[in-house]
């Protein structure tokens, strides 16, 4: 008799295959006051060198296997086992509080993964699991553990794990990999950002999955349910055969798509960008068919630094981004630090709460040398592409003009200097501050672009931290005074014959395209495994029909009334 779990559905498909258990190690370790730190120093220094050996190794594996981009995570990695504040606090308690490398590592690195985790941006997250799996290499070396590794899987099989981590998804033979479940984690967890990025079918937070399913179970996943069916019987797998069968030819129409323009059955055109947060993302953006990058999160080249990037590191970065696109657009988000996003080499001032505080546009208006450099490097990247520059958290008229008016200051410098830029490049902001979209009218008369960012204008219009699980029920993307919001930005920004995108996460829901085609939006901005799904339901959607739909949704008074309606009107 067929066994059943359900977790989250975090990556579409279905899959088939013998589970492949892995077990936790045991990483637990003694704790003692040592009396010899040098001794202790040099253990830990032993398991660092260690570990940057195996992180090398696996990267030039997965690089010669996956290619750049997947092998760049594997940069992170090494540059944090170099992080001078981390060593320096793990150093600290060795020979100040006399702990052993063990408990210093795993004391330091505990306060570094607190910090990700609760910063509100998934990138911020995804970096957790980095320092997690670091944490983990190095215990494994200083205890001295040879632990064993799904890599010479060589049957289709599905990974069951507590948590999968980097270094063990990029070790994975995608060939016989053919799905993920794992205990714990969110749409926003490592092993969910990488099953998207992979096209493998996945299922999150699947509690107690290690234990109710036996290694070497015959397993089927549907990743698009979070359904789990153990030792199924005949009519249950031939069931989901057929729709594995249905979901690959689907599959196979959307790949069809990749350089084709995305418009609707009425042939209304519309733009599908992709989100960027570093140079080594744009292998998968030209491979999924992005007609530009609606988001480049450029802060990254100073999270992922040990110093402030210099101008020429930058401009190396961006040029990098434009070349490669070509005459595609290439939206730049300017440096989004603060309140969340800290800095180790830059002290910023505590705060009650940080993300109605000094961050973003604010962060970079009290800090204007850093923020000059910046938009030097992106002016003089400008000749080789097509640049536009979009400030973040704008709230107010002034923040955008003052902001705007450093960038026409580096303009004349560089002109004075002779050094080339592009003459024409359109400045626009993010809308994710209720004020902004209130008073779109004003800023559609003096920006070039609007660019909706849902998770926070969502959180910030009903007042509720998406990352508290105690309030999350009020994330709420179909509430109607988002959808008000959102109307208003796209009717203030075509009164002026400006243009709307939105690059929250909203964008690619499937659920909510149908909703925001009628409502106007001009671009949608996804992660790039979103993009030709996305294009394929435009294909099939009328721009008319969605416009009655989205005037009748705006009658309603609940989210859960929204969705349910777009959902009895619209076969997703």
């Amino acid at each position: 008799m067929t066994q059943t779990m359900h977790g989250i559905a975090v990556s579409r498909g279905i899959a088939f295959g013998k589970a492949y258990v892995i077990k936790d190690v045991d990483l637990t370790f003694d704790t003692y006051a040592t009396s010899d730190a040098t001794t202790e120093l040099a253990r830990l220094q032993t398991a660092l060198d260690q570990a940057e050996s195996d992180l090398e190794r696996i990267q030039e594996k997965v690089e010669h296997e996956q290619g750049m981009s997947n092998a760049a995570i594997f940069d992170t990695q090494i540059l944090v086992l170099h992080d001078p504040d981390l060593m320096n606090t793990i150093k600290k308690h060795i020979e100040a509080d006399t702990y052993s490398a063990e408990q210093a590592l795993y004391e330091a690195t505990s306060t570094y993964i607190t910090l990700l985790e609760e910063m509100d941006d998934e990138y911020m997250q995804e970096r957790a699991s980095d320092f997690k799996d670091i944490m983990r290499r190095v215990l494994l070396h200083l205890l001295d553990i040879d632990e064993s590794l799904p890599q010479n899987i060589s049957e289709n099989a599905i990974i069951v794990a507590d948590d999968i981590t980097p270094s063990e998804t990029a070790q994975m033979d995608l060939q016989f990999v053919k799905g993920f479940i794992t205990n714990t984690g969110g749409k926003t967890s490592h092993s969910a950002i990488m099953a998207r990025t992979l096209e493998v079918p996945a299922i999150v937070g699947a509690k107690n999955s290690t234990t109710n399913i036996a290694h070497g179970d015959f397993i089927i996943i549907d990743g698009s349910t979070g359904e789990v069916f153990i030792q199924p019987d005949r009519a249950t797998e031939e069931k989901l055969m057929k729709q594995y069968k249905i979901y690959e030819e689907e599959k196979a129409s959307w790949h069809a798509l990749k350089d084709k323009p995305s418009q609707t059955k009425d042939n209304h055109a519309v733009d599908i960008v992709a989100n960027i947060g570093s140079p080594q993302d744009i292998n998968q953006v030209l491979h999924h068919g992005a007609e530009g990058i609606g988001l480049y999160r450029t802060e990254f080249l100073y999270m992922e630094s040990y110093h402030l990037p210099t101008e020429e590191e930058q401009f190396e970065a961006y040029r990098y981004v434009l070349e490669q696109m070509g005459d595609k657009p290439v939206i730049v988000r300017t440096i989004d630090i603060g309140g969340d996003k800290k800095l180790s080499y830059l002290p910023l001032p505590e705060e009650k709460n940080p993300f109605l505080g000094l961050r973003a546009v604010r962060f970079a208006l009290q800090q204007p040398e850093i923020f000059r450099t910046q938009i030097r490097a992106l002016l003089r990247a400008s000749a080789y592409g097509n640049l536009k520059i979009m400030f973040p958290m704008i709230a107010t008229l002034e923040e955008f003009q003052q902001a705007k008016s450093i960038v026409e200051e580096e303009k004349q410098s560089l002109k004075q200097h002779d050094i080339t830029y592009r003459e024409k490049i359109d400045i626009g902001i993010m809308v994710e501050i209720p004020s902004t979209a209130i008073l779109a009218k004003q800023f559609a008369k003096e920006v070039d672009f609007f660019s909706i960012g849902t998770n926070d204008l969502i959180q910030y219009t009903l007042a509720a931290d998406r990352m508290n699980e105690n309030v999350a029920y009020l994330y709420q993307p179909f509430h109607p005074a988002i959808l008000h919001l959102v109307k208003s930005v796209v009717d203030a920004a075509h009164e002026e014959n400006k243009w709307v995108g939105m690059c929250g996460e909203m964008a690619s829901d499937l659920t909510a395209i149908p909703l925001l085609l009628g409502l106007g939006l001009d671009e949608f901005s996804m992660n790039a495994p979103s993009i030709l799904p996305v294009r394929h339901l435009l294909k099939n959607l009328r721009k008319t029909d969605m416009e009655q739909l989205a005037n009748a949704a705006l009658t309603l008074s609940t989210a859960a009334e929204v969705e349910q309606f777009i959902r009895r009107e619209i076969e997703l």
